[in-house]
C-alpha cells in the first residue's frame, strides 16, 4: 500500500492514517544516541518498541491516562491519532543516572530525595537543552495550564509504571514522555504521545542492577537485542513469530 510520508525521525516515520484526525507510526530499527551523533541498527528493535509500547499504552488507557494510542495494525506499526505535539521532552528522574549523575556528581543507582521532574526542548540542533517553565511560558511552547496537565498525567504516569516495572523485575530508573494536543470538535486536550520502550526509559534488572534498555547501545556493553527480547518476555509481549525483520512499507512523498 502506497502512502504518504509526513515526518521522518530518529527511530519512526509517521504515515498519512487511513481516517481523518489518524496517523500510522512505523518502528524503525535505527538506533542513535548523543543527540544523533551514534548510529547504529538493533535488529528487531521495532517490533518489539511496537509491542512493548501498544502494551503500555493501553494499560495508561486502561486507567484514564490519556494518549494517542489507537491500536496496533501488525508487526511495526500502529494507528494513533494526529496530535500537535508540544515541543517538550518531560522526563522523570526516580534514580541518580546518565547526564543527570554527572551534573550533580551522584553515583548512579543512587536514589533521589523524590522523583524529579525536568523538561527539555525538543531540538536537535541545540542538543535538547533543559529549560525551565519560564522558557516554556516564554518562548509560547506551552501554557501554564498546559503545564499543569503534563505535570499531573506524568506523575500518574511514573506512579504506575514504577509498579508495573517493578512486578516484573525491573527498575524503573528515569524515562523520557512527550505530549501532544488533541482536538475534538468538543474541545482540546493534553495526551500521551510518541512511544513508551527501552529506547525511551531506564531499566535495571532489580536483582542485579543489569541494564535493559539504550543504554546498551550508547555504552557498548553488547547483547542490545537480547535486553529488549527481555523485556518484552517480562512484560509478556513477545512478538509470536520473534522479532524478526520485516520488509518496511513503500511511501510515496
Amino acid at each position: 500500500m502506497r502512502r504518504r510520508r509526513l515526518y521522518e525521525g530518529k527511530a519512526k516515520i509517521l504515515f498519512e492514517g487511513p481516517e481523518p484526525g489518524t496517523l500510522v507510526q512505523y518502528f524503525k530499527d535505527d538506533a542513535t544516541a548523543y543527540n544523533n551523533e551514534k548510529h547504529g541498527t538493533i535488529t528487531g528493535k521495532g517490533v518489539l518498541n511496537n509491542r512493548i509500547s501498544e502494551f503500555l499504552m493501553s494499560r495508561l488507557n486502561d486507567i484514564g491516562v490519556p494518549t494517542h494510542f489507537l491500536r496496533r495494525l501488525n508487526m511495526r506499526e500502529q494507528l494513533v491519532h494526529e496530535v500537535e505535539v508540544i515541543p517538550l521532552e518531560v522526563v522523570v528522574r526516580n534514580v541518580a543516572a546518565g547526564s543527570f549523575s554527572k551534573r550533580f556528581r551522584m553515583e548512579e543507582g543512587e536514589p533521589l530525595p523524590r522523583s524529579i521532574v525536568e523538561y527539555y526542548y525538543k531540538s536537535d540542533e541545540l542538543g535538547d537543552p533543559l529549560v525551565t517553565e519560564e522558557h516554556i511560558t516564554a518562548f509560547g511552547w506551552a501554557t501554564t495550564q498546559d503545564i499543569d496537565d503534563m505535570l499531573q498525567l506524568t506523575l500518574r504516569i511514573n506512579d504506575f509504571l514504577s509498579g508495573l516495572f517493578l512486578g516484573a523485575g525491573m527498575r524503573l530508573v528515569d524515562f523520557k514522555l512527550e505530549f501532544g494536543r488533541l482536538y475534538t470538535e468538543e474541545d482540546m486536550r493534553i495526551v500521551l504521545a510518541d512511544e513508551i520502550s527501552p529506547d525511551s526509559c531506564r531499566l535495571w534488572d532489580v536483582t542485579t542492577g543489569e541494564r535493559m534498555d539504550k543504554d546498551r547501545f550508547r555504552r557498548d556493553l553488547g547483547s542490545i537485542e537480547e535486553a529488549y527480547q527481555e523485556v518484552a518476555r517480562r512484560l509478556g509481549v513477545m512478538p509470536e513469530a520473534g522479532p524478526a525483520d520485516v520488509q518496511g512499507p513503500k511511501t510515496v512523498q
